[in-house]
């Protein structure tokens, strides 16, 4: 089976910059992503949680795309500047996908 080789951008952050994020990314031309909630976690500051959180400031959210080289670079870009001044994570990663016309 052949495959092709893309990029994964993930991008945690809090949710209420959630619309911001998915703004700047489809500005960036990004056709897809999925949005999971991150439930639990460890950072810098030690670990927390989502559950018993009582408004969204605290909630975190990642943000998965799988993109051509190219165009990961440019969202990249779209979204540095509001992730700069936030909690939160950014990663980009190679994969390999069966179905290239689909990213």
């Amino acid at each position: 089976m052949d495959t092709y080789p893309k990029k994964r951008l993930e991008i945690i952050v809090e949710a209420p910059a959630l619309n911001r994020v998915l703004n700047a990314l489809d500005q960036a031309d990004v056709s897809g992503y999925t949005v999971l909630p991150a439930l639990a976690g460890k950072g810098s500051k030690g670990p927390w949680q989502r559950e018993g959180l009582v408004s969204a400031a605290g909630k975190m959210v990642m943000i998965v795309c799988i993109l051509d080289e190219e165009l990961a670079g440019k969202a990249l870009d779209s979204v540095f500047d509001l992730i700069t001044h936030r909690i939160g994570i950014v990663t980009i990663s190679n994969v390999e996908v069966v179905r290239d016309k689909r990213f």
